[in-house]
Parts: C-alpha cells; structure tokens; sequence
C-alpha cells in the first residue's frame, strides 16, 4: 500500500506562466500515487502521520519523458562510433545482438538505462527491443513508468529464433503486462527496411486488436527513404499510408526525410513523432523537419534513442539540442522555444504515449510523478524564465529527488528503488562477452 507524501516549500512550477510563480513556496499533497492538492504554503496543513519531502530550494516539476529508447543498448555504448546508420547497424550492432543478446543482457542493461535515466529527472520512458519481457521486468523492478515495446522483424531475432512464432511471441508479451500499474506494453516494428508490408501490416493489426500503440522507426535517413521509394514508388509515409497503418495510435520515430505532403498526411491522420536529435546528429542521418511538423500540427515529442547511437540517456540535453538544431537549421531564432521544447519532454510526450490524462503535468488527479531539480546550482540560481533555464542550462547532477507514481525512487541523489551498483557490476561482466 502506498504511503501518503507532502512536498512542502517547493518552487511550483507553473506549465501556465512558464516559469517558476515568483518566489512563493507551494506544497504538492500525494495520496495512493496520485496528485490529491497543490496550493501555497499557507493553506498546507500537515498530518504529523504524513512523510513529508522538503523541497525548499528547488523547483518541482513534471517527471520528464524519453519519448525513444532502446534501454538495453547501454551494454553497446561505444561500440561503434563515427559510422553512419546502415553501417552501424548491419555490420555492428546487428551481429553484437545476435551474439549477446538474452533475457539476462536485456534486464541489467536496461536497469542500468534507468539509473541513468532516473538520475537525469526522467520518470517514463517508451523502450522497444527484443526479450521485451526482461525490459519491462527491469523498469518495474527500478521504480519506472515504461511504454515497452516488443521489437518485430522479418529475419531470426534474440528471443525469437523463428520468424514465423513473432506475432505469438509479441501477443504473448502484451497479455502479460496489460494491465500493470506502471509498464504499458506496445508493439515495435523496427522498420520498413526489415519488416515486410505483410509483416507491417500483421504488426499493426495486432496493435488494433490489443488496443496498444504501434511504434516504427520511420524516415530517419536519406538511403532508407530512397531506398522505400525505389521498392514502391511511395515516400515511407506514404508507403505507411497505403498499407493501413497510419493513425492516432502509431508512433513514428526520427521522422528526417519528410516532404510537405508527408508531414500534411501525418497530421490529418493524427500520427505522432519522436524527434531524438543527438542520435540523428552522432549517425549524420540528418535534422527533422521539427517547425514544419509542430507548424502542421503533428504532436511531436522527444526522445534519446538508445545509448549505443548517442551516446547519453539525458533528456534535459536533448531538449537543449533539439532547440538550437532547430533554430540554426532554418527555423530561426524564435522558433521552438524553450517552454515548446519542454513541453515536447513532458505533456507532448505525454499526448504521444497515449498518457496525457496520467502524467505529463502537475495537477490534482494526475499520477503523483515529480521531480525536484536543486536550484543552488551554477545557472540555476534566480532564474527570470525556469524553462531556460532547465533547457539550457540544467542537467543530471541538479536532480535531488525523483517520485514516480508516488514512490520516492531518488532520494537526495541517492537512488533508493534498487542497487544502481548491482546493475552497474553486471553490465560490466556482460561487457566482456562483447569484448571477447
């Protein structure tokens, strides 16, 4: 049973206005893992049998949302640097999966992602890798909220020796985890460079008939785009189109090689985006079309991508990231403010997940997931804007504290949901079978 908890003192940080309300010091009251009452301090009434959380000094603020990981690619990070997209994949990570990949690598590493990412004020994350079932285990045991996706491709995968069991292996995986307080469980075919449209198609009809979100890596580079419209006359979008997939339920990832009539279908069919900057940066794959989407009204959110592409799981960096890149690639100097790219990390990646009812934003009724950033710090200290401040100048080491449906996971920097230690000694002995 979950214990009440009262935040008192705290800066609140208010989606409203944009910053911080003044100086004013509020008190968010969490009862059974919900946000019951926020107000200001003078109308706080302490219950001597509530755990109360001082927050004096710091601003609370929405967990934070990585809108793409592949959690358990921790274990590859820096493997295989300077290398564009096709040849990192195929002639790296593709054979170091198939040689390391199991239930035990896919749990550690991706317990390991979360240490990494409940450090850095992340609260939710939408992961999509093989052994699925081991990734969602790791993030529930952790203390995280997670969509988990299983991966879908056409050849023999890591928990899937035969192409032909993947849907029953997928199928399985959802029955078992819907329902779960805290992990989501979603599809994830990988791409239409290694899924099939019959595959395509079989992946989306199982996400229609379990009622679950539908994830793909989609126009993330130019050869892939090419490549698609070279097979079928169609861009991947509208390829996607033609096949029945595109709608309110399907996810696309990177979103780099998008024309005009692209971006206008993704919007009239509700179909949402996740940006991961960096990732598409560090493989030269190209910037999104980030103002032309949001212009459009496509809901965009952000992501990390995984460990092994970028190489960090920090999303306060990458919000700093996705604004510049865009302002320097053309959108100019007021677009894509800091308040939008904030957004794109909390309420946006909220609406992209499905989860804007639950999380994504402080307000009685919503799940009780905070996070408390230490404003003593170097370039946080009186802030005039707190949105600029968090996106240009906030990172990890200015977290303190992470509450995540209404536990505490960090307390004063110091992770106390599991042993970050343990997962950190096992990545280490699994590192070697890669080396080896």
């Amino acid at each position: 049973m979950k214990k009440d908890i009262l935040l008192i003192n705290g800066l609140l940080f208010s989606p409203e206005s944009g910053e911080s309300q003044g100086q004013t010091r509020h008190y968010i009251k969490i009862a059974a893992g919900i946000i019951q009452d926020i107000g200001p301090m003078d109308q706080c009434r302490v219950d001597d049998l509530c755990p109360v959380v001082d927050a004096s000094g710091c601003l609370m603020l929405p967990g934070l949302i990585n809108g793409h990981c592949h959690g358990a690619m921790t274990l590859f990070r820096g493997l295989a640097d300077d290398l564009e997209l096709m040849n990192w994949l195929e002639n790296h990570i593709f054979p170091a999966e198939a040689k390391c990949v199991t239930p035990e690598m896919v749990y550690w590493s991706s317990k390991l992602a979360a240490a990494e990412m409940i450090r850095g004020g992340i609260t939710t994350v939408a992961d999509g890798y093989f052994y699925e079932d081991a990734a969602a285990r790791a993030f529930a045991d952790s203390g995280m909220r997670a969509v988990a996706a299983h991966g879908v491709v056409d050849f023999p995968a890591p928990g899937v020796p035969d192409p032909a069991l993947k849907f029953q292996v997928v199928s399985d995986f959802i029955d078992q985890w819907q329902g779960h307080e805290r992990i989501v469980p979603a599809v994830f075919a990988h791409s239409p460079y290694t899924c099939g449209p019959e595959t395509l198609q079989a992946a989306k009809v199982l996400a229609r008939s379990k009622g679950c979100l539908f994830f793909m890596h989609l126009a993330e580079t130019k050869q892939e785009s090419e490549g698609i419209k070279t097979k079928t006359g169609l861009s991947p979008v509208r390829y996607l189109q033609s096949l029945d997939i595109l709608d309110g339920s399907s996810v696309c990832v990177h979103g780099v090689w998008l024309d005009a009539e692209d971006i206008a279908l993704l919007a009239e069919k509700n179909t949402k985006v996740i940006t991961c900057p960096e990732s598409n940066m560090k493989l030269a794959s190209g910037i999104a079309p980030v103002k032309e989407l949001v212009e459009t009204g496509v809901c965009v959110g952000i992501g990390t991508d995984g460990a092994a592409s970028n190489n960090t799981l920090n999303i306060l960096q990458e919000m700093g990231s996705c604004m510049m890149l865009q302002k320097v690639s053309g959108g100019g100097a007021p677009f894509l403010s800091e308040k939008h790219v904030f957004e794109m990390a909390t309420s946006k990646g909220a609406q992209v997940l499905g989860l804007e009812k639950s999380i994504g934003s402080l307000e009685p009724g919503k799940r009780a997931d905070v996070v408390l950033v230490d404003m003593d710090q170097f370039g946080l200290m009186k802030p005039f804007d707190s949105y600029a401040s968090l996106v240009c100048s906030a990172s990890g080491v200015d977290v303190k504290t992470v509450i995540i449906n209404g536990e505490v996971v960090m307390d004063n920097r110091e992770i106390v949901s599991f042993d970050e230690k343990e997962a950190m000694s096992r990545v280490r002995r699994l590192a070697e079978k890669v080396r080896g």
